[in-house]
């Protein structure tokens, strides 16, 4: 059994068994596990289902999904990955973001289905918005993206099997399917960090690190970190006067820390000559007396 079939697998069986209980599975997500049309997703379950309870849904195929909850190490490698997507995009204005509870829609081919095509509506961690996609983001009456991401960046969920190889597998596999172009996911443990890019046949293939353990990105030119630095999470400020960041980080910060260093020296310079000036004037006098 592949890897996507012991997915589906795994959550038929985790279905079967809130199913056969009268309290659901997951209490901070009871509708985990429904069956609903796309219509009804988007009308009941997209946006706020429950008033009471802080739970988002993703749609898979018929089977809504909730988006588990991130633990305080995924969240903070999760929260620096989006600061220094932010400094790269306020000095490159070539796309724009979308982020945990916005949703877009994939659409696969599938044998399998009797249509031939399978959705789904995933809600990435982060989505990355070229300017160049020919479906636009921004306005303030959207509460989806109409099209497909360029770009997406999943924070790891392993509290069970289901939510790693859902992570894994299957959104790999779809994501590559519906054409985003690069897929990172990111696990501050490193058992699971991986960072793709799409071949012309839809599949994807890792990018793989320089000898200075630099992953470049191709679908955002001159965006680049070193691996090591996503589990030691440096502050920008120490990543600004690192040559790997300095085309895009703190770039004013390193404007002053030139300017500083500059003046430094200009500084130590005149005064270098001031002593040279002050030595061959002891050494005149010393001639003449």
């Amino acid at each position: 059994m592949g890897s996507v079939e012991a997915l589906h697998d795994l959550q038929r069986k985790q279905i079967e068994r809130e199913n056969d209980r009268a309290e659901p599975v997951n209490p901070l997500a009871p509708d985990e596990g429904r069956r609903v049309t796309l219509e009804e997703y988007w009308e009941k379950w997209y946006e706020n289902p429950h008033p009471d309870i802080d739970v988002s849904y993703e749609w898979n195929n018929g089977i809504l999904e909730a988006k588990p909850l991130a633990n305080a190490p995924q969240v903070e490698l999760g929260v620096w990955f989006l600061f220094l997507l932010g400094q790269y995009l306020y000095t490159h204005d070539i796309a724009q973001l979308i982020n945990l509870e916005t949703g877009f829609v994939l659409t696969m081919e599938d044998a399998s289905e009797p249509s031939g095509i399978r959705q789904a509506v995933r809600k990435p961690d982060i989505g990355i918005i070229l300017n160049s996609n020919p479906v636009s983001w921004g306005r303030v009456d959207q509460r989806s993206y109409a099209g497909v991401c360029d770009g997406v960046v999943e924070f790891i969920s392993d509290s069970t099997q289901v939510e790693v190889l859902r992570d894994t597998e299957e959104k790999r596999r779809d994501y590559a399917l519906a054409g985003v172009e690069e897929y990172y996911i990111l696990d501050p443990s490193g058992e699971h960090m991986h960072f793709f890019q799409l071949t012309s046949d839809r599949q994807y293939e890792e990018i793989q690190p320089d000898a200075g353990e630099v992953i470049r990105s191709q679908l955002l030119p001159g965006f680049q970190f070193r691996r090591p630095h996503l589990y030691e999470l440096p502050a920008l400020e120490e990543l600004a006067l690192d040559e790997v960041y300095q085309g895009y980080v703190l770039l004013k910060y390193q404007a002053a820390v030139a300017a500083a260093e500059a003046e430094k020296a200009a500084r130590q310079l005149a005064e270098d000559r001031l002593q040279e000036i002050e030595a061959e004037l002891a050494r005149l006098r010393r001639q003449s007396s």
